[in-house]
């Protein structure tokens, strides 16, 4: 299994961007799949999650901010985040189970 986010960069504080991941070696459609997110000098965080059924929870922090979606014919979750904040500066992560990709960074500048 090998799970790819990507989508990350600099954006200025009020911005959007769109992160993908994408995995192999497994069926997304038939998993949940979740994204956290790790800032500078702080503990991992959750971030948002959508089911195999297409439930969607969102941490408090990004709630009403970050869009999460599923593209299962080409195994991608999406997360769509707006009105970006310095705050939100991480490395974010898609997650799958027990399996984690490699993050993307996003930087979000004031």
């Amino acid at each position: 299994v090998q799970l790819q986010a990507s989508g990350g960069g600099l954006v200025q504080a009020g911005g959007s961007l769109r992160l993908s991941c994408t995995g192999s070696g497994i069926t997304f459609s038939r998993n949940d799949i979740a994204w956290y997110r790790q800032a500078p000098g702080k503990e991992r965080e959750w971030v948002a999650r959508i089911s195999s059924g297409g439930d969607i929870l969102f941490a408090d922090s990004v709630q009403g901010r970050f869009a999460i979606s599923r593209d299962n014919a080409n195994n991608t979750v999406y997360l769509q985040m707006h009105v970006l904040e310095p705050d939100d500066t991480a490395v974010y992560y898609c997650v799958l189970g027990s399996y984690w990709g490699q993050g993307t960074l996003v930087t979000v500048s004031s």
